[in-house]
């Protein structure tokens, strides 16, 4: 049910307030470009950022405008447990399919620790996809304890954003074929599916998502001679997009193909100069964008 490239959705502002019309249209855009999956209000879509209203309404505008074509996984990630099994709740509620839920961070969990947070959201009864982003999160869940969460009827699968290639075959000999594998990070997306992943989700994708799917749908048939062509031209965009904090490059990027505006909540800013002119020269390379 969850494979191919799903982008990790932004949440657009505009005067300080959730931009729930241009929200919807860029659902809306990244169906009809053929993104494979949704995946509003995490990290990418500045989760921590918004109240518990927006982020509830960011979750029901994308399944409403999804409206089950494709499948949507909606971010419940928190420091704490009770916090995180409050927003999946939510996302059950809204008609989510899965929820997507990083490594409690800051706390620095024992593994125990992390098994113990991930199995409190396997008792809400909507499937879980688990987010290991050490570089974020400060602690790494271990293969041997995802092995132990994924016996668990409603742990789904993973988002593995390590950038250690070599975890894929370990995780899918320790947690097996049926455990759900995708890429957290688009520079190494290409590379995780042939590795046996199932498919990527995306910052990129906010702003190339036709490209996005199309290269997933080329490395699912196994042509990888146009997967990898297609990943060359993508590569531009999928550094530009973290020349700065992101999601502000994604936003600056979806400003101006005219999808959104590209403000964010503080602690972020604005893309700087040098962010703003990558992504502008990866849109026009891409021919997405041209002054």
């Amino acid at each position: 049910m969850f494979y191919g490239s799903i982008p990790a959705l932004v949440s657009p502002f505009r005067n300080g307030a959730l931009d729930e019309e241009a929200f919807a249209a860029l659902v809306r855009w990244q169906i009809e470009s053929g993104s494979h999956g949704l995946a509003p209000a995490g990290t990418t879509g500045e989760a921590p950022a918004l109240s518990a209203d927006e982020h509830r309404r960011v979750i029901e505008i994308c399944v409403a405008e999804a409206a089950g074509k494709i499948p949507v996984i909606a971010g419940c990630g928190a420091n704490v447990t009770a916090k995180a099994c409050a927003l999946a709740e939510t996302a059950k509620a809204a008609g989510a399919d899965a929820v997507l839920a990083a490594a409690p961070y800051y706390n620095k969990p024992s593994q125990e620790g992390l098994y113990a947070h991930y199995a409190a959201l396997a008792q809400i009864g909507i499937p879980v996809i688990i987010y290991n982003i050490p570089g974020r999160s400060v602690i790494d869940i271990s293969v041997s304890t995802l092995a132990r969460l994924a016996q668990l009827d409603m742990i789904a699968g993973l988002k593995d954003a390590t950038g250690d290639l070599g975890r894929v075959a370990d995780q899918r000999q320790r947690c097996g074929a049926d455990f759900i594998q995708l890429s957290g990070d688009d520079l190494s997306a290409l590379g995780f599916v042939a590795h046996g992943g199932a498919g990527c989700i995306s910052v990129t994708a906010n702003a190339a998502p036709a490209l996005c799917a199309q290269m997933q749908e080329a490395l699912a048939r196994g042509d990888f001679t146009t997967a990898c062509a297609l990943n060359d031209a993508l590569q531009p965009l999928h550094r530009a997009l973290f020349a700065d904090a992101s999601p502000a490059p994604a936003k600056y990027a979806l400003s101006l193909l005219g999808k959104c505006t590209p403000d964010v909540r503080l602690p972020l800013t604005p893309a700087s100069e040098t962010a703003r002119k990558a992504v502008e020269q990866a849109l026009v390379s891409l021919d997405l964008w041209g002054r």
